[in-house]
């Protein structure tokens, strides 16, 4: 494997995110929630109260300060002092891709083996007895379910497209979410009973996912989430998560690991319902004869007439 030589980056240390990852996973579940909203509102907390922020998390003020101090702070002041610190080297998906580029020294060759080093290690958390546990559950939601709604927007838009498709192909009855705004009310004014839907969310929480979450939670509505974390905000909320990587932090995001879960989804529910898999593409390939043929095709009502 070819070695790039790393180079100094010059970035400043960010020492709530250092603590936050060495000690996310021995966190109680109300510290995880706490220390996540932490994360993700770095600005907000800089002029929040614990009072303010216990009650945006829905918790109480002493167990925002017993956070804080588990995190290895002495208190708020302190936290507030390493987030203002910490705020002036917040990357950017234009940083992150210039980090990954000078890591690898901008050698194409490098940068591929890195590149492959990084799905390498997503494909193993895919073959994880954990995840093929998490797996076979998501698919028996799925499986069940009269339609499946796949929500994404922003750069999943396009990969919850490619889901919706290849449902649709495999003879799923399937609707997009991917819209933000009002448009996103009326996509989830289709929402039924016997539905499921499919959530595509990474990073911080935002407020489409968390108002789609909340309506399928209402509706009594299973949910699957495809995160890059099962500590998520959102994943508490979920009947099943799948907690799919997607690269090194801090570098450009990746998503083929993603699209590798979604396969294993597909040809999941394929193998479940193999009837309604051949004849959907029985029929896919009709049409593509009919129009392949260039004859011209008249509808039953039309002879009749």
């Amino acid at each position: 494997m070819v070695q790039a030589r790393r180079k100094p980056t010059g970035k400043a240390r960010d020492l709530f995110s250092d603590r936050y990852e060495r000690r996310r996973d021995r966190l109680s579940p109300a510290f995880q929630r706490v220390a996540g909203y932490i994360d993700a509102n770095r600005l907000a907390v800089l002029t929040s109260s614990a009072i303010e922020i216990a009650r945006a998390v829905g918790t109480s003020d002493a167990t925002v300060i017993r956070t804080v101090q588990a995190l290895g702070f002495a208190g708020l002041q302190e936290l507030r002092r390493e987030l203002a610190a910490g705020l002036g080297q917040r990357t950017t998906p234009a940083d992150n891709l210039k980090r990954t580029l000078d890591d690898a020294e901008e050698q194409i060759d490098a940068a591929v083996e890195d590149l492959l080093d990084v799905y390498a290690a997503g494909l193993e958390v895919l073959r994880s007895p954990e995840f093929r546990e998490n797996l076979m559950k998501a698919l028996s939601v799925l499986h069940d379910a009269r339609r499946i709604f796949v929500f994404g927007i922003g750069p999943t838009a396009h990969i919850a497209a490619y889901f919706a498709a290849r449902l649709r192909r495999k003879g799923r009855q399937q609707r997009l979410i991917n819209r933000t705004g009002p448009g996103l009310a009326d996509q989830l004014l289709e929402l039924e009973s016997g539905d499921a839907v499919v959530i595509l969310a990474y990073g911080s929480l935002y407020k489409e996912a968390n108002v789609t979450l909340a309506e399928a939670r209402r509706l009594r509505l299973p949910v699957v989430l495809i995160s890059d974390s099962a500590q998520s905000e959102l994943s508490s909320r979920a009947r099943v998560v799948l907690a799919v990587p997607r690269g090194k932090n801090e570098r450009v995001a990746l998503h083929g690991v993603t699209v590798f879960c979604l396969e294993m989804l597909l040809l999941g529910l394929a193998s479940g319902d193999s009837g309604k898999a051949l004849a959907a593409l029985a029929d896919l390939e009709r049409l593509r004869q009919m129009l392949r043929s260039g004859r011209q095709v008249m509808s039953t009502d039309s002879e009749n007439e």
